[in-house]
């Protein structure tokens, strides 16, 4: 292999399992098994990226012509290229209370129905159950002799009710996934919950938007955490301009109040035990009480960027690597719930997330709540809708004055590059200063 500086192979392989109940009505239950590779050589005129399906097929005397093919692809790149010293290490992968494979897919879809039926109440017009189980065995070498390999299954499920009365249509979600095995068992309250929410919100009347005291709830502070803060620590970015955070290490973004962290080893969705490169894995301080001390590095923007350590690469089955996000959130405080409620005074509590967008290079965002109720005299009273927070990201971690003493996480998954990764992002109850609140209802 004249010319490779460097070679790595990722191979997975396992089954993933989808199954869909629409309206009482088990549309899809299916298995489906996969096997790819991804190996990359880099050269001087940079990386060479093959992907292999079927890779277990591949004996070993055929790894070097494979590389040789992926150093190839490297040759029209002309890209010179430096890597960090990798720095090794494993984490325990947790151990599941109950494996989903050991439980049939016919029974995986009657307590799938089971938990729509909970969810069908009066005034529910429509429901969706869907359930994911991905199981991975992840094989990683290079050409220095490292060799490390892991296995995880991920599951979990998400109930979406759609309640209606006199044409007007309101929604209520609600969503679990775990690293720690089959979690669809006994959740009949959390399918409930999202009905009875949907049904109050028919009666929630539009918020009013303006700028004023704030409550974020630990979904949609979390949401911030990773959508606003995270993505904008990722060191590709920063390298290519394209976040607000670049050049800012050492400097104060946040009030001493501010502390975010990403952290592969925690046992939560979006746990790795090494990453995608084979680097260890381990908490990262994006932010240390509002000053900015850390970016999420791959091996590659270490060397170029620096400020941070490698361990945040990430990548989907057959898919290279990319700076990612693991699980992604605001440190807590030491007030509670009801301290801070008090201390706002009057304002208004956002709950939940309905999605939003962000643009971390000019540095503004704008999340949708799924509901929120207003803050009189330091309680929640009215319920409302259709409300949402937007603002500038250095600002509004400079708005923030308390946390909250419990952090609360939330699973999902993460788009970035074409690629799709577990992740979970949390926080504690938060109050905004001066926040931007959108709102449909009357000014």
């Amino acid at each position: 292999m004249p010319g490779v500086r460097y070679y790595d192979i990722r191979h997975v392989q396992g089954q993933v399992t989808h199954i869909d109940i629409d309206n009482g009505v088990c549309e899809s239950a299916a298995s489906s098994f996969f096997d790819h590779a991804v190996i990359r050589a880099l050269s001087r005129q940079g990386w060479g990226i093959l992907t292999v399906d079927d890779f277990q097929e591949v004996r070993r005397n055929e790894i070097g012509s494979l590389v040789d093919r992926a150093a190839s692809i490297a040759a029209i790149c002309e890209e010179d290229i430096s890597l960090s010293q990798p720095v090794r290490g494993s984490h325990e992968v947790p151990r599941m209370a109950e494996d989903p494979r050991d439980v049939s897919l016919a029974e995986k879809a009657g307590i799938l129905l089971e938990l729509e039926r909970s969810a069908r109440i009066p005034g529910i017009q429509n429901t969706r159950i869907n359930y994911i189980e991905r199981f991975e065995k992840t094989r990683f070498c290079d050409s220095t002799g490292y060799e490390n390999e892991f296995e995880t299954c991920r599951s979990g499920f998400g109930v979406l009710v759609v309640a209606a009365r006199n044409g007007t249509l309101q929604m209520g979600y609600e969503r679990r996934h775990t690293i720690r095995g089959l979690n669809i068992r006994h959740q009949q309250e959390l399918a409930r919950s999202a009905a009875e929410r949907a049904i109050l919100l028919l009666d929630a009347r539009p918020a009013r938007g303006g700028t004023m005291r704030a409550v974020l709830d630990p979904e949609l502070a979390g949401v911030f955490a990773h959508e606003a803060v995270g993505h904008a620590s990722e060191a590709d970015l920063v390298q290519e301009g394209s976040s607000v955070l670049a050049g800012k290490i050492g400097e104060r973004i946040g009030t001493a109040a501010v502390t975010i962290v990403d952290d592969p080893s925690l046992p939560e969705f979006g746990f790795e035990p090494f990453d995608a490169e084979g680097s260890a894995t381990g908490r990262t301080e994006i932010i240390r009480q509002g000053i900015l001390s850390n970016y999420l590095h791959s091996r590659e923007t270490l060397a170029a960027v620096g400020n941070g350590q490698a361990g945040h690469a990430r990548a989907a089955a057959g898919e290279p690597p990319l700076v990612r996000m693991s699980n992604t959130y605001f440190e807590a405080g030491e007030s509670t719930r009801e301290e801070i409620l008090a201390e706002c005074r009057h304002g208004i509590l956002l709950k939940g997330s309905r999605g939003g967008q962000v643009d971390p290079g000019r540095g503004v965002f704008q999340f949708n709540a799924e509901y929120g109720y207003l803050i009189e005299d330091g309680d929640c009273t009215t319920m409302v809708r259709d409300v949402s927070l937007s603002g500038e990201i250095l600002k509004t971690l400079f708005s923030i004055c308390l946390c909250g003493n419990e952090v609360k996480m939330h699973q999902g998954f993460c788009g970035k590059g074409g690629q799709s990764v577990p992740v979970s992002d949390g926080a504690p109850y938060l109050l905004l200063d001066g926040a931007v609140v959108g709102g449909s209802g009357d000014s």
